[in-house]
């Protein structure tokens, strides 16, 4: 709680005195974003690695605190404007680190960033291949490591292309985007399955797939 009260001021301060084209600084936003995102996935926030007895005590007393951070994160995104693009391909990895933690109002509330990412590039360059290129990289090494699954796949999928129909000038690329990312993930959590599996029968399969 104490941490919430200090990134809550944090925020209000950024955005008060240091947003406006005169007094606008890079650096304190930039610090702002991987605080808090290094703060909501550590480990100790991680419930559901806890037993049931654990986690429900620790959300009697504090909550979710995942879906708090990841909220306030998503609003300061939005309170950037036009300052947005300086932000894009870096952010892309916190904040899809961020949307990876499986928490499925915390998921709802930020996969919509990543619309956002592609809409801003795309309004400046009439392409987002900036964001593109780095969320394929980023998720290589995420899924590698252990993170995503089937609900993070198909939320992805549903809310990124729901965002794009609503935007006629997206509508195509976006869906062709989407589609490659969803069909890299499957391809990447069959082969992490596979690996995790002491039976290496479809091993080669899913590296055919992958590649």
């Amino acid at each position: 709680r104490e941490f919430l009260r200090a990134i809550n001021h944090f925020a209000a301060t950024l955005t008060e005195m240091f947003l406006s084209n005169s007094s606008f600084e890079l650096q304190l936003w930039n610090n702002y974003f991987h605080l808090a995102v290094a703060f909501l996935t550590q480990d100790s926030l991680q419930l559901e690695n806890f037993s049931q007895a654990k986690r429900n005590s620790i959300l009697a007393k504090y909550g979710d605190m995942r879906a708090t951070i990841g909220a306030a994160i998503r609003d300061m995104w939005y309170n950037l404007g036009h300052h947005k693009i300086e932000f894009i391909p870096s952010m892309v990895g916190p904040i899809l680190e961020m949307t990876l933690v499986p928490e499925l109002e915390l998921r709802k509330s930020t996969i919509p960033i990543f619309f956002d990412m592609m809409l801003c590039e795309y309004q400046l360059t009439e392409s987002f291949s900036r964001f593109e290129d780095e969320i394929l990289r980023k998720l290589d090494s995420e899924v590698e490591g252990g993170r995503g699954d089937e609900q993070y796949k198909q939320l992805f999928e549903s809310i990124l292309l729901s965002c794009c129909q609503r935007h006629p000038e997206l509508a195509k690329p976006g869906e062709n985007f989407v589609a490659l990312v969803t069909g890299l993930l499957e391809r990447l959590l069959d082969y992490r399955a596979v690996m995790n599996d002491e039976n290496k029968t479809y091993s080669m399969s899913c590296t055919v797939n992958l590649l």
